[in-house]
């Protein structure tokens, strides 16, 4: 259900460095708070009891724009008072030092529920709520059939059973006027692709609440409450951002309703992470040129020269980076001074180290991470993404332990980040430091190992020992390789059945020991032939690995299948395409203890492209898998993807294998 009006059009254009994620912020005196917005329209969250169109995915905007058709300029008429919003943000976050609340163990729609009935201040139920999930932060568009699943966005972007979630904690308290608002930066017809491609067009339609785009330019909005009109920000002169616009759905529950910033989790490439402070770029506007929605790429206006010194080999080139990262902070901090969100809710379903886009390395554990100051949200995100007092990004970035964005925040807000105060079953997750994975635009890459956060197995070096495939571990050599084990199916759930694997490699061969427990060895086809490829093996007891040579192309990789009897299956596989005709070279040996319930599996690969991605130091993305019996079929999985049917093929899920040297 949606608020009638007449479905038109929306002018987004890309930003350079397009991704959004959160904001956030909370308080228990929304209600109370001055006004601090110049116009008279009524909020555009206020939804028609009667609408029955579907969730409207754009601002009721005109049809067409081109570049003559620039528009009036923002008229300060109806413009925002931009000093009464920084006073009353610098004394909100500066007071503020509630706990960061971190949740953990179960779904997005479970999570996104639960963190909303744990942190969202409880106002009147007619109070208008906005929501700003991180949608405009992806790839771009991808056929998953042809990219092993991957439709761009999963794992880039705050998934919308995580905002249902959200949704239905805020109706339970009898909050009718709901909108699910975002800013991104391409064409009206991209947006409703992005809308519809997400989930979220779906999703609002069902909740009956409406989902709109902040991006205008002072022309699309003809129509209706014109949610996505750009207001002008007064008393912005003197700040890094004095050409800053507010889209006026957003200055308007920032006046008298409540905004909820719903942002992924996530390690970004340029920001460090891209929690609530990064996410302000969603809803930016500048009036320096137009459309004032495509300005957006001004507040990191440095970053291109300073990747070009990069490209050019100049000696100053990280300095600059760094530099280009520190005014971008400045920027996004005075952003956030006039329009932090009430509230913050962080979805980490699994959290995403890496780049932000595609370099995927996604956590173990699901968490959903809360609060009411922005700043404490977003240092509590840093450190369970292991990038908070980091010395590996200190030498990366000089004179950064964590996001600048983090640091320059909270100097400027007066915000203590030293030792927040941390509640919820997930805070334990803090008890170690966590690793790290992060994917630098500058060239650099930070990967870590510890407790928790990324699953990582290690190959250790052979040397100058011998291993002798036989399915027995009792070559002395398998003692030095790391152990990794778990129970887990396809859901991340427990199921007993334990499988661990070890890894040595050569520059002749990539060994792998497999122990199976919970073995029933009755679900094998014993009169086939264990000398060539067994067709369908998948069917039957078998183990599986799942190898890309190439991190950048992780939907490329390797399938070896082998049985407890020997048989076997390997593959190349392509975008879910796999090629029979590759051979792994293997060589196999298998025992088995029957009454013991359990089977090895000793493994040797040789062929010449695993070979040449064995090189010291390297992180291969790493799947492993087993399929289990036969009416109590089980799909256990060592990174498990959480399909809702049983999926191994989902790269983004695979874990890590580090070559050692």
């Amino acid at each position: 259900m949606r608020p009638s009006g007449t479905l038109g059009r929306l002018a987004i254009a890309i930003a350079v460095v397009a991704c959004r994620d959160p904001r956030a912020r909370g308080r228990t005196d929304v209600d109370a708070a001055p006004s601090a917005v110049s116009t008279s329209a009524s909020t555009s969250a206020s939804a028609s009891a009667s609408a029955t169109l579907a969730a409207d995915v754009i601002s009721s905007a005109s049809p067409t724009w081109t570049a003559r058709e620039a528009g009036p300029p923002p008229t300060t008429t109806d413009g925002v008072d931009g000093a009464a919003l920084r006073a009353r943000t610098r004394d909100r976050l500066a007071m503020d030092a509630s706990p960061v609340t971190v949740l953990q163990g179960e779904g997005p729609f479970e999570l996104g529920r639960r963190i909303c009935e744990a942190k969202v201040p409880r106002v009147a139920a007619a109070t208008p709520v906005l929501i700003k999930p991180n949608l405009g932060g992806f790839e771009w568009f991808k056929d998953p059939k042809a990219n092993g699943g991957d439709d761009g966005l999963r794992g880039r972007i705050t998934q919308p059973e995580f905002v249902r979630g959200i949704i239905r904690c805020l109706k339970a308290r009898g909050h009718a006027a709901i909108t699910v608002a975002e800013g991104w930066g391409a064409t009206h017809a991209d947006f409703v692709r992005l809308a519809r491609a997400s989930g979220y067009d779906a999703m609002t339609h069902e909740e009956g609440v409406r989902l709109v785009a902040m991006d205008d330019d002072g022309v699309f909005d003809v129509e209706g409450d014109r949610p996505g009109k750009p207001l002008v920000v007064r008393g912005m002169e003197a700040t890094h951002v004095p050409t800053l616009l507010l889209p006026k759905i957003l200055a308007e529950h920032l006046d008298h309703g409540l905004f909820i910033s719903a942002p992924k989790l996530k390690a970004h490439r340029f920001g460090v992470v891209s929690i609530a402070i990064k996410g302000m770029q969603g809803t930016v506007m500048l009036s320096d040129a137009r459309p004032y929605f495509h300005q957006k790429w001004r507040t990191h206006r440095e970053l291109g020269p300073a990747l070009e010194k990069g490209k050019a080999g100049e000696p100053d080139a990280r300095r600059a980076y760094v530099a280009s990262l520190e005014v971008f902070a400045e920027r996004m901090t005075d952003v956030l001074e006039i329009a932090a969100p009430h509230v913050v809710l962080a979805e980490g379903a699994p959290a995403m180290g890496g780049d932000g886009f595609g370099a995927q390395w996604p956590m173990t554990e699901r968490v959903a991470v809360g609060g009411t100051n922005p700043v404490l949200v977003d240092r509590v995100g840093a450190e369970l993404l292991g990038l908070w007092d980091s010395a590996a990004l200190e030498r990366e970035l000089p004179g950064h332990r964590t996001s600048p964005l983090v640091e320059v925040a909270a100097r400027r807000l007066g915000v203590a980040i030293a030792r927040p105060s941390v509640d919820g079953a997930g805070a334990a997750l803090l008890s170690e430091r966590r690793p790290a994975n992060l994917v630098g635009m500058a060239g650099f890459e930070i990967h870590e190992e510890g407790a928790g956060g990324y699953r990582t197995a290690r190959a250790a070096a052979l040397g100058d020992r011998a291993v002798e495939v036989d399915g027995k571990p009792d070559d002395p050599a398998w003692a030095s390789a790391p152990r990794v084990a778990w129970d887990t199916d396809f859901a991340g759930r427990p199921t007993g059945t334990e499988t661990a694997a070890r890894f040595l490699w050569s520059k002749d061969a990539l060994y792998i020991l497999w122990e199976l427990s919970g073995a029933g060895l009755d679900n094998s086809d014993r009169t086939r032939s264990t000398t060539e490829d067994r067709d369908a093996l998948h069917e039957e007891d078998c183990v599986e690995m799942f190898l890309a040579p190439d991190p950048r192309a992780r939907d490329r990789y390797f399938e070896v299948e082998v049985g407890p009897f020997g048989h076997f299956l390997d593959l190349a596989v392509s975008a879910r395409k796999g090629d029979a005709g590759w051979s792994s070279k293997p060589t196999i040996a298998t025992t088995r203890d029957a009454g013991g319930h359990r089977a090895v599996l000793e493994v040797a690969l040789r062929a010449p492209d695993v070979l040449k991605a064995l090189v010291p130091g390297a992180r291969l993305p790493l799947g492993l898998f087993r399929m289990e019996g036969r009416a109590a079929r089980r799909y256990l999985a060592w990174s498990p993807a959480r399909t809702k049917t049983p999926d191994f093929h989902v790269p983004a899920a695979f874990g890590t294998l580090l070559i050692e040297r």
